[in-house]
């Protein structure tokens, strides 16, 4: 992410080879090379860029190309299309001259010598090694990387890590992998990618809230009633019923996704918009969440999952009936939580987080809810309350940021009728096909750790769920929900109790 400018042109990223673990993988073909093929369509690839695929598959490098290309046309089309034919043939021809490939165990020290055959090969030292597998691999590969030689940097390249989510399982585990990782390589070499980062509008947040003093007059705890942050699907687990039966909802969205968006609306302004400074404003506020005990943290927590139900009429399968799912499960697929931040500009403001599977719309907000105004002016009327008002930050699908106001309804009678005021990114700006990944690669490409975690960051992200880990292990009941709906009643219940409701979704 480069600093904001007027009209800079970013310049390509320099030769690199990048290497891509779990080249089979869906992670690769649905998004990766979709985003590198975005870049290069956007002249921000150089042309030394070379693309290994390492996996234990056999495949020739053309087979391996080719591959990647039919997918891309055919099953991605509307990720990275532009009219009835999803590639540009030149453009396309150029990025796939250099795509090769590199069959080998995970485990085997002679893949390792062959990545490093690789890159002599190259004629550049530059090199990338994305780990687009299981988490069970992350330590094996990185420690086999650091064995072979292939993260020591010199003045001639630079050697980074890309790792995805999820990083960890609770606290313990993170600090293990991180550990790990810092025995073999520096922070400045590890990418801990979460692509939730790579979206515009979740961008948009520092420069709006930084660059508009309006926004910074009222951000905090005199203004601000509370905050909700929400991401719902509409989708199931599809086919990672395994993957989800030992992660669950918690795991996988609210450490990673849900965090960073809190740490996003919550941080304070940084000194400049360089990764050393984002990056540690970003974990002091997710390093200041409250730590509940574990009777508070069951308190504060709901655990869903869905049930049997429809969407359009037509009928949805419950949670336990979906494939490599035990039918006596208790892994959760909606969590709510409410947590505090203990610092000066947020306390006494709670944070209300959701995220769940199969629940009515596809809407992932943030939604700033303000207290609401004195209204003594109006107590000779029929307002005897003043509702508040809201500032919904709009990151997927609708994106945009609209004001929820109060205005007074024509006629003679003082009624009031809330309106919007706000934009949609579509009504003023081009918006290329992307798969959110294409900043975070770029970034990647060209040094800039300004949207990626932290050590210190993840840490503290499995530090404040913890105690609702370790509450769930006591109690792992859940609250069933009809697939299709908004979740449990618990979860209303969660801010009904402190006189609060979730704002209406889609």
């Amino acid at each position: 992410m480069t600093a904001p400018g007027k009209g800079r042109t970013p310049e390509p990223a320099p030769p690199t080879t990048l290497f891509l673990f779990g080249a089979h993988g869906d992670l690769v073909k649905r998004l990766l090379m979709p985003a590198l093929y975005n870049l290069s369509r956007d002249g921000l690839l150089g042309e030394g860029l070379r693309i290994v695929g390492v996996d234990h598959n056999p495949i020739s490098d053309a087979d391996f190309a080719l591959k990647l290309e039919n997918f891309i046309r055919n099953e991605a089309a509307s990720k990275v299309g532009n009219g009835q034919d999803s590639l540009d043939p030149q453009l396309w021809a150029a990025l796939a001259k250099g795509i090769s490939y590199v069959r080998g165990d995970f485990l085997d020290e002679q893949t390792y010598r062959d990545l490093a055959a690789k890159i002599a090969a190259n004629g550049t030292a530059n090199a990338v090694f994305y780990l687009a597998t299981a988490p069970r691999f992350f330590t094996e590969v990185v420690t086999r990387l650091g064995a072979a030689g292939l993260l020591e940097e010199s003045a001639e390249g630079f050697r980074r890590v890309v790792i995805e989510k999820p990083f960890g399982s609770d606290l313990q585990t993170a600090e293990a992998l991180n550990a790990c990782l810092l025995k073999v390589m520096t922070e400045k070499q590890i990418y801990r990618i979460d692509h939730y980062l790579g979206k515009e509008t979740v961008q948009n947040i520092l420069v709006s809230r930084f660059s508009n003093s309006l926004f910074e007059a009222f951000w905090n705890n005199h203004y601000i009633d509370h905050v909700q942050i929400t991401a719902a699907e509409t989708v199931g687990v599809e086919t990672r019923g395994s993957f989800y039966e030992h992660t669950g909802a918690l795991r996988d969205m609210v450490p990673n996704h849900l965090f960073q968006l809190l740490a996003m609306v919550a941080m304070e302004p940084p000194a400049a918009f360089g990764a050393d400074a984002v990056r540690g404003e970003k974990a002091k506020v997710v390093g200041a969440i409250r730590p509940w005990s574990v009777e508070q943290a069951r308190a504060n927590s709901v655990r869903g999952q869905y049930a049997a139900g429809k969407r359009d009429g037509q009928p949805l399968a419950g949670y336990r009936e979906e494939p490599n799912v035990a039918p006596d499960s208790t892994t959760e697929t909606f969590v709510a939580l409410k947590v505090m931040i203990d610092n000066w500009r947020w306390v006494g403001v709670p944070f209300y987080l959701r995220t769940g599977k199969r629940m009515s719309v596809r809407d992932t907000e943030i939604v700033i809810c303000f207290k609401p105004a004195p209204y003594a002016q109006f107590r000779d009327t029929e307002v005897d309350e003043l509702q508040p008002t809201y500032l919904r930050i709009q990151i997927q699908p609708n994106e945009g940021m609209w004001f929820d106001l109060l205005a007074k309804r024509p006629g003679p009678e003082l009624e009031m009728a809330n309106i919007e005021l706000g934009f949609a990114y579509k009504d003023f700006f081009t918006m290329q096909p992307s798969t959110g990944y294409e900043t975070l690669i770029y970034d990647c490409l060209t040094g800039d750790q300004t949207l990626f975690q932290r050590a210190d960051n993840i840490e503290n992200g499995w530090r404040a769920v913890q105690p609702f880990l370790d509450a769930w292990k006591q109690d792992a009941s859940v609250q069933a929900y009809a697939a299709g709906t908004d979740g449990p009643a618990a979860g209303d219940e969660l801010l009904a109790r402190d006189g609060r409701v979730w704002h209406r979704l889609g």
